[in-house]
């Protein structure tokens, strides 16, 4: 049940938070559509990379936007001036918005925010492209807007350029938890009055050599499934290896529940709470006991006033790496105790690859639909059970299940937290 001192429902209006659109370019499908059927099914995005030779790496595959023509949706000359992980954000913008059915004409943009997480937008792969270009042409050569495209705050600027909102405006970098804890914010902008709609999410393409190169020293990917790419993310798995890098772009489209109703929108479902924690441990290795994240979930569940007994199912950071995924396990054991064992558990990233500070923003998305739909998807490539990560984890085929409350873990380089908590509306 919802601890009575803090239950959503007693909450005016104003201050509930819910979702009225979403919008997704993902490795499996160029909408929220296309994802989640993938999702359902099982089905796998990762591929051996094109964007990236791979002949020259360890790991040569990803999670790629196929097929996607993004000339399609923006106007060439102003492509010109964003980044890829900003081209993915205003046109999964658009999106959300159109599923919102939100009419900008009719409401006041001053009170409409843009806030957007990522680990880094395109600013590794745009660095790496500026020192050819320099190192080739000259700094003569060089746009007048080079300097500035590929800082990661770009993508909430064209965002909100395009839409003409003057809203709250922010950036979350909290490495692999920055969209999480984006739409976690967001929703605390709305509840303080800070704004009636908010547009966020996250977005991110690093599809660079250098990123490539410091995950493979860092012993991060696998490099035993590049003939079998579609198996290589295995969260919780006995053979699991690490992470497959993937690009792309979740957005959603909050509202204070009175501005929805107002308007008479289709509501999907309400951001209940958020929280969020540091493990203060390493800067690369999680928290072996997963404290931090156990802390992080906690605070979640305290902020949405609900019980650890009343969560219908989770969908976990799950990144496929040997320490990452037994810290998880951890965390989730310390914040919900002898409920645990009780509460499915399952892995977006086992299908998309790891989007960076992207994927929570996905995972959000899955929550969504699992709530609207009762279908939790599978973990896939779940062979092997490691005795160590005892947990419901769905293994590969999709579960019917009523959710009420849906929980979604992100846990990122650096010790970053974060935890959001859905319920139904």
């Amino acid at each position: 049940m919802n601890k009575p001192g803090n239950n959503p429902a007693n909450r005016n209006p104003h201050q509930r938070v819910v979702i009225t659109g979403m919008g997704a370019i993902t490795p499996v499908g160029h909408t929220v559509a296309e994802t989640w059927d993938a999702l359902k099914a099982g089905r796998s995005g990762v591929a051996r990379m094109t964007i990236i030779d791979p002949t020259l790496w360890a790991c040569k595959i990803a999670g790629e936007i196929k097929g996607f023509d993004m000339l399609q949706f923006i106007p060439p000359k102003k492509a010109r001036h964003m980044t890829v992980a900003s081209q993915f954000a205003v046109i999964a913008t658009s999106q959300a918005l159109e599923d919102a059915g939100l009419d900008l004409e009719q409401e006041d943009r001053d009170r409409i925010g843009v806030l957007i997480g990522t680990a880094g937008g395109s600013s590794v792969e745009e660095t790496e492209r500026m020192f050819e270009q320099l190192m080739g042409k000259g700094s003569g050569r060089l746009s007048p807007f080079q300097a500035v495209r590929l800082w990661p705050n770009m993508a909430s600027y064209f965002v909100a350029e395009t839409y003409q909102v003057r809203g709250y405006s922010g950036t979350v970098c909290t490495a692999c938890a920055a969209s999480t804890q984006a739409i976690g914010d967001a929703a605390e902008v709305i509840r303080r009055g800070g704004a009636e709609v908010m547009i966020t999410g996250g977005t991110e393409s690093m599809m660079s050599q250098t990123m490539l190169a410091g995950f493979i020293a860092m012993r991060a990917v696998p490099t035993n499934y590049n003939d079998q790419p579609e198996r290589a993310m295995r969260p919780f798995e006995a053979n699991r290896e690490g992470f497959v890098g993937a690009q792309g772009s979740a957005m959603l489209i909050l509202e204070s529940l009175a501005h929805a109703q107002a308007r008479g929108a289709r509501i999907y479902a309400e951001v209940l709470g958020c929280g969020a924690s540091n493990d203060a441990f390493h800067m690369i290795a999680p928290d072996p006991e997963g404290s931090g994240a156990a802390l992080a979930i906690r605070r979640a569940l305290a902020n949405a006033g609900v019980e650890a007994e009343t969560v219908d199912y989770i969908n976990a950071h799950a990144a496929s790496t040997p320490v990452g995924d037994l810290a998880e396990t951890k965390a989730i054991k310390a914040a919900y105790g002898k409920y645990a064992y009780d509460i499915p558990v399952s892995s977006t990233k086992s299908m998309i690859g790891h989007m960076m500070g992207a994927t929570g923003a996905v995972e959000a998305i899955a929550c969504v639909m699992s709530i609207q739909e009762g279908i939790i998807h599978p973990t896939i490539n779940y062979e092997t059970p490691d005795p160590e990560c005892d947990l419901d984890y769905v293994p590969n085929q999709a579960r019917q299940a009523e959710v009420k409350v849906a929980v979604s873990n992100s846990f990122g380089l650096g010790g970053q937290n974060a935890v959001l908590v859905f319920g139904v509306a």
